[in-house]
């Protein structure tokens, strides 16, 4: 029997950093294993802000064991503190990942959107919604940067992981649950994005 891919994806952010844990089958199926998000206090200093996001990781890595990590890759933003935040939560993922002697991987934020819902510039909502449709939730994963540390998770399943490629002419796992989605009336937001892929606009 072929054997899963679990990924742990991180979405970075000092204040909220999103982690979610998910085992892709070789045929690219997906289910939740885990998700969540680690806190830390503005009011703290910077270095107790490190260590909370890095015991959080690290809780996460000894629960769940994952094969993998997929970090959110950090791009320049123009709110310089933020983007500080984000590389140096991302720096602390990364780290983890080797002294746990796990393989990390990082992916853009369009990569993943691309990924996930077959569209780079999908907005959060779009992602949030074909998340829980490739996992079979019951709701939205919540907050976003939960959402977004499972869509990173997948995107690194479905691009580097050892699942089965799609062959010549098959449907991606994002649009076959683009497809899935129309059969049942997809909302109007969800069919604007698949018109803008397949006419590139």
């Amino acid at each position: 029997m072929s054997r899963s891919l679990r990924v742990l994806g991180i979405d970075p952010g000092l204040t909220r950093c999103g982690i979610g844990v998910v085992d892709v089958s070789p045929d690219r199926t997906a289910s939740l294993v885990h998700v969540g998000v680690v806190r830390s206090a503005v009011s703290d200093p910077i270095e107790k802000r490190l260590a909370t996001i890095a015991a959080g990781i690290r809780s996460v890595l000894a629960a769940h064991g994952p094969h993998v990590v997929a970090v959110e890759r950090v791009f320049a933003q123009n709110n310089r503190h933020s983007v500080m935040g984000t590389a140096q939560a991302s720096g602390i993922a990364l780290l983890l990942a080797a002294e746990h002697g796990i393989p990390a991987a990082t992916h853009t934020p369009s990569e993943v959107k691309a990924a996930i819902t077959g569209y780079g510039s999908a907005d959060k909502l779009q992602v949030q919604t074909m998340v829980a449709r490739v996992l079979r939730l019951e709701a939205l994963p919540q907050p976003a940067d939960a959402a977004d540390a499972l869509a990173l998770a997948l995107c690194h399943a479905w691009r580097g992981g050892p699942a089965t490629p799609a062959t010549s002419g098959a449907l991606t796992p994002a649009q076959k649950a683009w497809r899935d989605a129309e059969k049942r009336q997809a909302p109007p937001a969800a069919r604007v994005a698949r018109t803008k892929v397949r006419t590139g606009a």
